[in-house]
């Protein structure tokens, strides 16, 4: 029972959170460029609006696409909301990744294609990074579960800092933030090519909005595990963390999928593995 509670929250709570992130993300980043910024609820304003547009699509496999990417970020928050396994949470938003950029896929329009194979490059630099934190997860606790982590003592960036730092690797690529937003991006310098998104409008490229919501605070949920034993530090470096995170997209200027695959796999990977070493000595 405790468990179904648990997962409706997530559902409901998630896109409403995720929205509230992203309304004063746009605020902070006003704020760094010296401008008054929109408020804070128009992201919930944008998607209801496109909720409202008349229903165009390319074809019909893009409302399939949308759908699925939605129903999976859904899923994968209650997943993890639900203390489940690691592995599947992962599979499940893998899943949702890879039915997105089928939907760009879907469309002839080469800003939609070249968005979309940019996309499929995203993946392949953040998934093995985020199946090592898995991995490094299993080492500590011996287990994939969520739960198991709760249970620790200690928290685990004092065992898995390495392992966190890669994860930032994830989160800036999850969160579309410079310099690994060449896919698409939240911001103006994307807003008449949007990449992978150029042939989603009205309420399917809402639908879209809406998983990423849900994906935002998935990937925040899993920043949080590693400071799990202490509520008012686990604020605190999720603040930070995604204060940095809005830092690091305003101070650096977009690189190519060439130089993120080199870095995310040299430098993200390389970290992981030296973590993960430790680990298993210790």
């Amino acid at each position: 029972m405790n468990t179904l509670i648990l997962v409706i929250i997530g559902i409901v709570v998630a896109p409403l959170v995720g929205g509230l992130i992203a309304g004063l993300d746009r605020r902070i980043t006003a704020w760094f460029q010296s401008r008054q910024g929109p408020p804070i609820m128009q992201a919930f304003y944008d998607v209801a609006k496109l909720l409202g547009k008349e229903k165009m699509v390319v074809n019909q496999w893009q409302i399939l696409c949308a759908w699925v990417y939605l129903i999976a970020a859904a899923v994968s928050v209650a997943l993890f909301f639900a203390q489940g396994d690691l592995l599947l949470v992962f599979f499940v938003q893998a899943v949702g990744a890879v039915f997105l950029v089928m939907g760009a896929m879907a469309a002839k329009s080469p800003y939609s294609q070249v968005g979309a194979q940019r996309e499929l490059m995203q993946i392949l630099a953040y998934e093995p990074v985020l199946i090592l934190v898995f991995v490094g997860f299993f080492l500590v606790t011996g287990s994939f579960s969520i739960e198991a982590v709760w249970q620790l003592d200690q928290p685990l960036i004092a065992k898995m800092p390495l392992l966190y730092l890669a994860l930032g690797y994830a989160l800036t690529i999850k969160l579309r933030k410079s310099p690994f937003d060449f896919s698409t991006s939240h911001h103006g310098h994307q807003e008449l090519v949007k990449g992978v998104l150029t042939e989603y409008s009205g309420p399917y490229l809402a639908l879209v909005e809406i998983a990423h919501w849900y994906e935002t605070v998935l990937v925040l949920g899993l920043c949080a595990l590693f400071w799990s034993t202490n509520v008012a530090w686990m604020a605190v470096l999720l603040i930070g963390t995604y204060l940095l995170e809005i830092l690091v997209d305003n101070t650096m200027a977009r690189m190519t999928w060439r130089w993120m695959l080199k870095r995310v796999w040299l430098l993200g990977m390389g970290m992981s593995v030296v973590n993960l070493i430790w680990l298993y000595a210790g």
